[in-house]
């Protein structure tokens, strides 16, 4: 099976201040299919690959839509898009992932802070072609840097809520919770700010979220285990300081990489035995390892690999 699928830039739209939109063409036919939520690692001519949520129309088999804002601290994905990339180059890109899905409900509520509105614009889209209650909270520093407003007002009316935190106060979550119906589901896509003041707020289980970047957490030291893959036969040992990835690549065992930072799920291996210790943003179950970030709590942790 065919993991990446080669594209063509067919153009570069600035649709906010520092954003760009990019707009990709299959190069070989239709795009494989994908679900709201979704996202693609894109691979870049100066050998960085970068995660990027698809905001397009899920129906277009021709096209993919991503966008991406220019970080002033970047680590040289978005710099070399915004300074460097045309239209017509050809680029590998993955199949689509969903680690964020949208589920079914009878009321939506999304929060969506400044490029994480990325994710969220094909959700309400969704929510509104089945004809269930949704509402945006779409929050920013200055509507200058705030992709897609006006074509969200112009389709969504007042069903979107702008917030320019330049000239207004940031919403209030928990009016907004206690406005909710008791069968509603929340999304919330943003920085780490934004996810903590909604996880304060809402239910657990009503609540899904989205990370830029993995949360700061604390865990036991690593320890070293063995890497059993059932299917090669092989052991690895993994030692203390250095990832299951790694160990595994190192071994001979190449597994498919993107964030390094469990984020975004390219790494992730099915456990067959033994007790994960998940250390991921994408809620990995115990049948489920990320090899990048997580380990594992038992002596022996046997992959389908």
């Amino acid at each position: 099976m065919t993991l990446t699928q080669r594209i063509v830039l067919e153009h570069l739209d600035r649709v906010a201040e520092d954003v760009l939109s990019l707009t990709l063409r299959g190069a070989h036919g239709p795009l494989a299919r994908w679900k709201p939520g979704a996202h693609i690692d894109l691979s870049l001519p100066n050998w960085l690959t970068r995660q990027y949520s698809l905001c397009g129309d899920p129906a277009d088999r021709e096209h993919y839509r991503i966008a991406v804002r220019h970080e002033r601290l970047s680590r040289g994905g978005s710099d070399y898009i915004h300074r460097y990339l045309k239209a017509g180059r050809e680029l590998d890109i993955s199949l689509p992932r969903n680690n964020f899905p949208l589920v079914p409900a009878r009321e939506y509520l999304f929060l969506a802070g400044g490029i994480g509105i990325t994710a969220v614009v094909p959700m309400l889209r969704a929510a509104h072609e089945r004809g269930t209650p949704a509402r945006l909270v779409y929050v920013g520093r200055s509507t200058a840097t705030m992709p897609f407003v006006e074509q969200l007002r112009s389709s969504y009316g007042d069903s979107v809520t702008i917030v320019d935190t330049e000239r207004e106060q940031r919403p209030d979550l928990g009016l907004l919770s206690a406005g909710l119906g008791p069968s509603a589901v929340v999304y919330c896509c943003g920085p780490a700010s934004m996810i903590a003041a909604a996880e304060s707020v809402f239910d657990p289980g009503q609540l899904h979220t989205e990370r830029f970047r993995p949360a700061r957490r604390t865990f036991a030291p690593n320890t070293a285990f063995t890497a059993v893959c059932a299917r090669s036969g092989r052991e690895v040992q993994v030692p203390a300081d250095e990832s299951l990835l790694d160990a595994l690549n190192h071994a001979g065992l190449p597994v498919p990489s993107g964030c390094r930072e469990g984020v975004c799920g390219s790494c992730v291996l099915t456990v067959l035995e033994g007790e994960p210790e998940h250390r991921d943003e994408i809620g990995a179950d115990r049948s489920q390892v990320a090899a990048c970030v997580s380990r594992s709590r038992s002596p022996r942790l046997v992959l389908d690999l």
